[in-house]
């Protein structure tokens, strides 16, 4: 490992073969790091900070990306991904972690998933501790899903897509009409997000009632190199929900992906995901020290 070097990230080059270093180390658990949609959804989106993203690490041998340390959100969450056989530079990015990532008021939180054991002894060596953690439901394409849409409500057809009517229902389903006032009428998020390499909205599944309203949106980054129909995000608007609606939705991912060779679908922590027959499968840890 003698040619192994670091450096940091660069976002306006160095994204794309992040990418495909995401693609090439998943495993169904994220036992050597998050899917490559994770990242792209992120950086895609306008609820991460990403004026900090310089500080990320990345880790080479010979020109080959072996290892990753960034955040998502909030930057004070530390994620690591890093390739098989190269596990014992976990303690080197651990430590720069330690020294180098942001922090929120002293603290920073290392996001560990089942499976990354170096990166966890790492951790604990630093001093850090396992103060909580969660799984989440991904569904088995072997099973079936076949939710159907009740009365009154429609699949919006890909062709005719309201970037706007998406961007509205989103604000509402996420509950910041509730919490921060009326939608603005701001979509060029929206569209932004549509730059995004990998964004296809036509894969999307966006649910409308006979008004025309849109009232339950499900994202979908198809990621056919592993087989993975990653699901984000996920949203119905409030007085909407509990008429099946997003089991409808996810439904038709399971229908129009399954063909394509999709083998699951990512979730969530909540328990609608297990009541339609989602199983528990990537196991979140995180861990915890104050630091000054």
């Amino acid at each position: 490992m003698a040619e192994i070097i670091s450096r940091n990230f660069r976002v306006l080059c160095d994204f794309m073969d992040v990418y495909q270093f995401m693609i090439d180390i998943y495993e169904k658990d994220w036992r050597n790091g998050v899917p490559a949609p994770f990242l792209e959804y992120a950086l895609s989106s306008d609820w991460m900070d990403k004026s900090l993203v310089h500080r990320w690490k990345l880790w080479e041998d010979n020109g080959r990306i072996v290892g990753l340390v960034f955040y998502e959100n909030p930057v004070s969450d530390v994620y690591f991904s890093l390739r098989p056989g190269y596990e014992e530079l976990a303690d080197e990015m651990v430590a720069y972690a330690v020294s180098s990532m942001p922090r929120v008021n002293g603290y920073l939180k290392f996001v560990i998933f089942g499976g990354q054991n170096a990166v966890k002894e790492a951790a604990a060596k630093a001093g850090f501790q396992q103060s909580s953690g969660y799984i989440e439901n991904v569904f088995d394409f072997e099973q079936s899903l076949n939710y159907s849409l009740p009365k009154g409500f429609h699949f919006v057809e890909s062709k005719r897509l309201s970037v706007e009517k998406i961007a509205e229902c989103c604000w509402k389903g996420f509950d910041h009409e509730e919490e921060e006032g009326p939608w603005d009428g701001d979509v060029e998020h929206g569209y932004y997000m549509l730059m995004a390499p990998h964004c296809h909205p036509e894969d999307a599944v966006v649910i409308e009632n006979d008004e025309g309203e849109y009232v339950c949106y499900a994202g979908m980054w198809w990621t056919p190199e592993n087989h993975l129909a990653y699901m984000e995000p996920l949203c119905t608007i409030p007085k909407y929900r509990k008429k099946g609606l997003a089991a409808a939705a996810l439904s038709e991912h399971y229908r129009r992906l399954r063909p394509q060779g999709a083998t699951h679908m990512t979730g969530g922590g909540n328990t609608f995901y297990e009541k339609i027959g989602f199983k528990p499968w990537v196991h979140w840890t995180f861990w915890e020290k104050k630091t000054d």
